[in-house]
């Protein structure tokens, strides 16, 4: 079938709890995580980096578990609570593992540091007190180019040691 014959692709209502607010759009059945966060949603956090799931840059939160939003589709977030790094920040002030990221120096250039910080969320909320070695194993589904990744165990570490 050429390409100018193909049906136009169907667009269904999500219905996502977007950073603690419900909200509707009409979505195409193809369209990304990523994509839907960024263009539909206007929350550009969320960096687009590998388009294979490798990287971590676009790990966001569905339902308190990471997941790379550029290899989830849209549509499949249908009822449930999303979570990008704008919704972790309490009114002006920044969560402890963003302080604990820009104090620490976990941040080189930043482009990582968005599905850094949401993959260490997760972790924090499963385990109050890891260690070391579980932050690590936490982190290991992002890559960082620009660090030996010591800044970023001591940000997430940092942000711990803060906790009540």
């Amino acid at each position: 079938m050429r390409q100018d014959q193909r049906p136009p692709s169907r667009k269904r209502l999500v219905r996502v709890c977007l950073n603690g607010r419900w909200r509707e759009d009409a979505v195409p059945d193809h369209l990304l995580l990523v994509d839907y966060l960024r263009e539909t949603a206007a929350l550009t956090g969320t960096k687009t980096g590998c388009d294979g799931g490798e990287c971590g840059a676009c790990m966001v939160l569905v339902d308190s578990v990471p997941v790379p939003a550029c290899i989830t589709l849209a549509v499949r977030c249908d009822g449930r609570a999303v979570e990008t790094i704008e919704g972790l920040a309490a009114g002006d002030g920044l969560h402890r593992l963003q302080r604990a990221f820009h104090e620490h120096l976990g941040t080189q250039c930043g482009f990582c540091t968005p599905g850094m910080i949401m993959s260490a969320a997760a972790l924090l909320r499963r385990n109050a007190r890891p260690t070391d070695a579980e932050i690590r194993e936490a982190l290991s589904g992002n890559l960082c180019r620009c660090t030996g990744y010591v800044k970023i165990v001591e940000s997430v570490r940092a942000a711990v040691d803060e906790a009540p």
